[in-house]
């Protein structure tokens, strides 16, 4: 996958001291020096420790440290919020790609979830320094049935799902229909490097041929794609609106439930049960129904956002009730990335600033199986590191301005350094 293989100068020692460092296991902060050699966190002593000489000393008085930011379900390729858009070229693609990961990295997102159009080549670009933006970690093309979220086929087109009739989903994903190709498409999928596989098991807000409602992929399609990825030793993630359809998910091992709006009662204490996470993504619903419309997204599915819009808060109060892991994603499209950061400020509206983080932090490391790697400031981790002029707990809205990043570090190297 060569999410971590970027080379950086391992003699390199970089010293933050003075700072109030985030713990996101006790959820306190804690007047440490951070201690940085290479790529890694190599000690975290008390302030008033010496720690010897180093290379680089940052002086973070009076300044908030917190783990790199990680956000759970994105879309890199995406250049339009319209995925029925005739397919556009994959040049172009690539530079709206290169655009989205550097821009959320400068938000403070040292690393991003494609669900569904990235691949290992630009995951290649980032680790190598070739591109400058956050660490990726992808699914490749996300699996669809036919009439499912991810055919953008006109209900006037007969043809086969592709050319002529490609559009932009193509990109994001692909048919598999019956046990033989969902097999196919997963073993695919992994081979180039897929981390997990996506799948869309519901119908969605952009698709134009299915209800948010509906539920998609049979039990033997699900139960194929189970058995592959636990060959692998991975999991699957699903795009799913409806308690039924997440119902019978979670029965056949789907480990991550995307966006899940219309979640209820005793669908999150099943996912408690089964340790599902939930990864909403509120911002996405709020920015398309502010926005769409200017933007070409398609009448019908301006209509649909409606439906699922108001329950995408209601169920982060169902899921942390229940103890449901909640996870932190955006899935914005086109133009409407530049709203990544608002997901803190609106999901403020039901959570507390603290939980909100860990979601970002700790919660999405686990998703990514990289636990004690990402998401916290320990010894050992990766060095992703933010200074923060101002305490988020106190106002979430300081991640929603840059300005109030002075500094950010990934995997070892200054991306970011106003001090």
């Amino acid at each position: 996958m060569g999410a971590f293989a970027r080379q950086v100068n391992k003699k390199m020692k970089t010293i933050i001291k003075n700072g109030r460092v985030l713990n996101v296991h006790t959820e306190q902060y804690e007047n440490k020096t951070v201690v940085v050699e290479g790529d890694k966190i190599i000690d975290l002593v008390k302030s008033t420790d010496v720690v010897g000489k180093s290379d680089i000393v940052i002086d973070a008085a009076g300044k908030f440290i917190l783990p790199g930011l990680i956000d759970a379900h994105v879309h890199v390729t995406s250049a339009t919020v319209d995925l029925a858009t005739p397919q556009l070229p994959v040049t172009y693609t690539t530079c709206c790609a290169v655009k989205n990961l550097a821009e959320s990295l400068q938000r403070g997102f040292t690393t991003v979830r494609d669900v569904g159009g990235a691949d290992f080549g630009l995951s290649m670009a980032v680790s190598e320094g070739i591109i400058k933006g956050s660490r990726l970690f992808y699914c490749g093309r996300a699996l669809s049935q036919t009439g499912g979220h991810g055919d953008f086929r006109a209900a006037t087109y007969d043809g086969e799902y592709g050319a002529p009739m490609q559009s932009s989903a193509t990109t994001i994903g692909q048919i598999a229909d019956g046990v033989t190709e969902v097999r196919r498409a997963c073993r695919s999928e992994l081979r180039k490097g897929a981390s997990f596989i996506k799948i869309m098991a519901a119908g969605g807000v952009a698709s134009p041929g299915d209800r948010v409602t509906d539920t998609q992929y049979s039990g033997e399609e699900l139960a194929a794609i189970a058995e592959e990825v636990k060959a692998k030793g991975t999991y699957i993630a699903a795009h799913v609106y409806s308690s039924k359809s997440m119902q019978i998910c979670l029965k056949h091992g789907v480990r991550t439930i995307e966006h899940g709006n219309l979640l209820d009662e005793e669908t999150a204490a099943i996912m408690k049960d089964k340790g599902a996470f939930l990864i909403p993504t509120v911002i996405t619903y709020d920015s398309l129904n502010r926005r769409g419309a200017e933007l070409n997204f398609p009448v019908e599915s301006i209509k649909k956002i409606g439906s699922v819009r108001v329950q995408a808060l209601e169920a982060i109060r169902i899921a942390r009730k229940h103890r449901v892991k909640v996870g932190f994603g955006t899935d914005l499209l086109g133009p409407l990335w530049e709203e990544q950061s608002n997901e803190f400020t609106i999901r403020s509206t039901v959570e507390n600033p603290m939980d909100i983080i860990i979601s970002a932090t700790k919660i999405n490391a686990e998703v990514l199986n990289q636990s004690g790697m990402l998401g916290e400031i320990s010894p050992r981790a990766v060095a992703d590191i933010l200074i923060l002029e101002k305490n988020p707990v106190e106002d979430i809205s300081v991640l929603t301005n840059s300005a109030n990043i002075s500094a950010i570090m990934q995997a070892g190297k200054i991306i970011k350094n106003t001090l």
